[in-house]
């Protein structure tokens, strides 16, 4: 008689998740100010969105942590979603540069669709344009409307509304 095989390992590896599990901080640090607001200042000179507005995501997003990675899979210093950097063609949503550049032309998308209506791109950042659409509003999520109070908070008064 040999001894009893060693059961298998399991197949998933990470429990499943339904909520969202507290924020924990990413294990890297937050990108140095200087190397940040370069690349703010050449995506909003790019694509004429304002660096304040792009400040203020990246650091609600992430902390400026360009390893962050949200519940959701969102990834990188502006949190992009995996379809989304497939979407822009980003080939390392971590690559602070990268991720910068697309969150931006990502912001402008949404600014432009909604006419530079700051709330209704920020609501569609957080909780998808068709959301957005759905509800001709910013959606009744708790999450989002934090997201866009916390954002609109972090402006220049000028900048917060249309």
């Amino acid at each position: 008689m040999g001894k009893a095989p060693t059961p298998a390992a399991s197949f998933f590896t990470v429990p499943w998740v339904e909520t969202p599990v507290p924020f924990s901080q990413p294990p890297c640090d937050p990108l140095p100010k200087a190397e940040l607001d370069k690349l703010v200042e050449e995506g909003a000179q790019t694509q004429g969105v304002k660096p304040d507005l792009i400040r203020a995501v990246i650091d609600e997003e992430s902390g400026g942590r360009p390893c962050a990675v949200s519940w959701k899979g969102a990834q990188g210093l502006m949190q992009l979603m995996p379809e989304t950097s497939q979407e822009f063609g980003v080939k390392d949503p971590f690559d602070p540069s990268q991720n910068v550049e697309t969150g931006t032309k990502l912001l402008k998308q949404l600014l432009t669709k909604y006419k530079d209506d700051v709330s209704l791109a920020l609501a569609a950042y957080n909780a998808g344009a068709g959301r957005v659409d759905l509800d001709g509003a910013v959606p009744q999520i708790p999450e989002t409307q934090k997201y866009v109070n916390d954002i609109q908070n972090k402006l220049p008064k000028t900048q917060a509304k249309p």
